[in-house]
C-alpha cells in the first residue's frame, strides 16, 4: 500500500501528544499539553470536541470503570467522563517546578506505565508504573522519558530517552509489572543535519515499532530486531506520537506540536499491517 499522512482535524494543538483509540467509545483521545486540555475525535462523523484541564497534561488513558487515568504535572490523577480531575492517585515524586508527567501507555494487564520530564534537562527524570500498589520507579536518569510501546506478547518495553536519540527494550513480566535487561535498540545519530529524535511510538500487530522522529518531519518503522523497514514523511516538522485505530486498527493516527504550516493538527495514514489493541487501564491491576 502507498499510503501517506494527511490532515483528518484542525485541531490547532500547541503541543499534541498522547493519542489513544478506544475500541469501546470508538473515539480516538489526545491532549495538548501546553494547552491544557483534552481532545475527543470520532472519524465516523467528524465530531470533535475538548475540555480544560487545570494543569498540563502529558498522557490519558480510558479507564475500565469509566473516565481516564491521566499524569499531569502534580501527579496521577483519575478524570470523569468529562476531563475533570476527581483523585489524585500518587505525588509525582520529583520537583514539579521542573518536572510534570509526561508520555504513558496503559500495560497489557491495564497498570498504567508513564514516565516524567525533566525541563532542565539534568538526568532527573525516571519511568514509573502505577497501579493498586501504588506508584513505582522503574528506572531514573532520563532527561524526558517517552516512546513507551508492548510487544505483541507483552514481553518485551520499548522506552526511548528523546534528547539522547535513543530508544531501549526491556524484558517486561506482565505479571508483576517488572522490567529487566535494558538494551539498546535503536541509536539515532545526534549529529543528522534535521536533530531528528525518538518522541512517542506505537507497536503493530507484526511487532515492529513505530516512532515519530521529532524535528524529523517523519515516522520510521522499524522490525523486532531494530533494523529501518520504513520511512513515512509527516506534513509536521515536529510529530509526537503515533497511535493505531479506526474499526480494524489499520489507520495510523499521528498528533503533533504546532508549526507555521501544520497549526496544530491530527493527521492520519491507512496502514496494511493493523495495530495493537491497547488495554484500559484497571484500578484492580
Amino acid at each position: 500500500m502507498t499510503a501517506k499522512f494527511e490532515p483528518v482535524l484542525q485541531a490547532n494543538t500547541a503541543l499534541g501528544e498522547s493519542p489513544v483509540w478506544s475500541r469501546e467509545a470508538q473515539r480516538l483521545y489526545f491532549v495538548d499539553i501546553d494547552g491544557q486540555r483534552l481532545h475527543v475525535f470520532d472519524p465516523a462523523d467528524g465530531d470533535h470536541s475538548s475540555v480544560p484541564v487545570d494543569e498540563p497534561i502529558g498522557c490519558v488513558a480510558p479507564a475500565r470503570d469509566g473516565g481516564f487515568i491521566a499524569g499531569l504535572r502534580s501527579g496521577v490523577w483519575r478524570l470523569d467522563a468529562d476531563g475533570r480531575r476527581t483523585r489524585k492517585l500518587a505525588d509525582n515524586p520529583e520537583d514539579q517546578a521542573s518536572s510534570r508527567f509526561n508520555d504513558g501507555k496503559v500495560d497489557p494487564a491495564g497498570r498504567l506505565l508513564a514516565g516524567t520530564l525533566d525541563q532542565d534537562k539534568q538526568g532527573r527524570a525516571g519511568l514509573y508504573r502505577y497501579d493498586r500498589r501504588g506508584l513505582a520507579r522503574l528506572t531514573d536518569g532520563l532527561q524526558t522519558s517517552n516512546g513507551l510501546a508492548f510487544s505483541p506478547d507483552g514481553r518485551t518495553l520499548y522506552h526511548s530517552d528523546t534528547p539522547r536519540f535513543r530508544i531501549d527494550r526491556y524484558d517486561y513480566d506482565v505479571a508483576s509489572g517488572e522490567v529487566a535487561n535494558r538494551r539498546t535498540f535503536v541509536q539515532l545519530d545526534p549529529a543528522g543535519a534535521d536533530r531528528a529524535r525518538p518522541d512517542g511510538a506505537a507497536v503493530d500487530a507484526d511487532g515492529c515499532y513505530w516512532s515519530a522522529l521529532y524535528d524529523g518531519g517523519r515516522v520510521h518503522r522499524y522490525d523486532p530486531d531494530g533494523r529501518l523497514m520504513a520511512a513515512y514523511a509527516a506534513p509536521a516538522r515536529q510529530p509526537t506520537m503515533p497511535a493505531f485505530g479506526g474499526p480494524d486498527l489499520r489507520t495510523l493516527y499521528l498528533t503533533c506540536a504546532r508549526g507555521a504550516a501544520d497549526r496544530g493538527a491530527l493527521f492520519a495514514m491507512p496502514v496494511d499491517t493493523p495495530g495493537l489493541a491497547i488495554a484500559p487501564f484497571d484500578p484492580a491491576a
